[in-house]
């Protein structure tokens, strides 16, 4: 079997210079092609291999400690042709429901409870309820606030989804998010479409509510099953990225699930792991070269 093993430079640094990719190269246990994608940004190294985690091993090991990811995969399969993705802490760096906790002081209590969704500790439903009595009273006009002067787009977010798009592919934003911040955020990064809950209101205010049935880890993974047959598409053509014991379920069942800055059982899980690229090592991991990503 065919693999390729894309290494990518930690985000806004080019580290990978002829001196270490010698010595990625030398440690592989199998003869490898070097081929450059961006610079001393990105490349690709091409080994006729059986074990994909033995490469990534013996790589991650000769790297001794550089910024540097790398996402093993079988080379003849890597172009995809379905997206789907988490927002919060993945698309964009901040949980938006924590955001709107801090209108009623209450963030750090919010947050505690979802970093423990988010490592697994808790079962997703529930503790989004939890968390959304808590904002009972919240006015919904602070989310426009939020979105402008809060929320930050991860790097590389909008030019993986711009250029799978140029391409004709579709791109799908799903999240246990809410629609309030979803359609807006969506749209900003470019998507084609956002899934997500849907908080109840009285009047102005946030209820303290949210609409049920709720969008959790078996949304998202009947979410990616349904756009994979609505497409046609095989199994390897779909690509995953998410951060959350919420994602594990559609990141095992894409072609590529990769976890995002991730919590530690989810990074062991996936079948690749960004901890210090940006989101454009997700093209690069297609065979984009750097002069074929849509920027701007």
């Amino acid at each position: 079997m065919s693999l390729v093993a894309t290494l990518v430079s930690a985000h806004g640094q080019a580290l990978l210079d002829d001196a270490l990719l010698a010595r990625l190269r030398a440690a592989s246990p199998w003869p490898t092609t070097l081929a450059r994608l961006d610079g001393e940004i990105a490349a690709d190294l091409f080994a006729e291999a059986q074990d994909p985690r033995k490469l990534e091993a013996a790589l991650r090991t000769a790297l001794d400690g550089a910024a540097i990811d790398i996402l093993v995969q079988p080379a003849a399969t890597r172009r995809k042709r379905l997206f789907l993705a988490d927002m919060d802490s993945t698309m964009i760096g901040q949980e938006c429901i924590d955001e709107l906790a801090a209108y009623v002081g209450l963030k750090e209590k919010v947050s505690e409870i979802t970093e423990r969704a988010m490592r697994g500790e808790l079962e997703f439903e529930p503790a989004l309820r939890e968390r959304v009595a808590l904002l009972k009273g919240v006015p919904l006009s602070v989310v426009e606030e939020i979105i402008a002067e809060r929320i930050t787009l991860t790097p590389g977010g909008s030019a993986l989804v711009r250029t799978m798009r140029s391409q004709g592919f579709h791109t799908a934003l799903v999240s246990g998010g809410f629609t309030v911040f979803t359609g807006p955020i969506g749209r900003m990064i470019g998507f084609d479409e956002d899934r997500s809950n849907t908080l109840l209101s009285n009047g102005p205010n946030l209820s303290g509510e949210v609409a049920e049935p709720i969008l959790g880890k078996q949304a998202k993974l009947d979410a990616l099953v349904e756009l994979r047959s609505r497409f046609g598409l095989p199994d390897e053509a779909t690509l995953a990225v998410g951060d959350g014991a919420n994602d594990l379920a559609m990141l095992g069942e894409a072609g590529l699930g990769v976890a995002f800055r991730a919590k530690p059982a989810v990074a062991a899980a996936a079948d690749a792991r960004l901890d210090h690229a940006d989101l454009t090592a997700l093209l690069y991991a297609q065979g984009y070269r750097g002069a074929e990503i849509v920027r701007g």
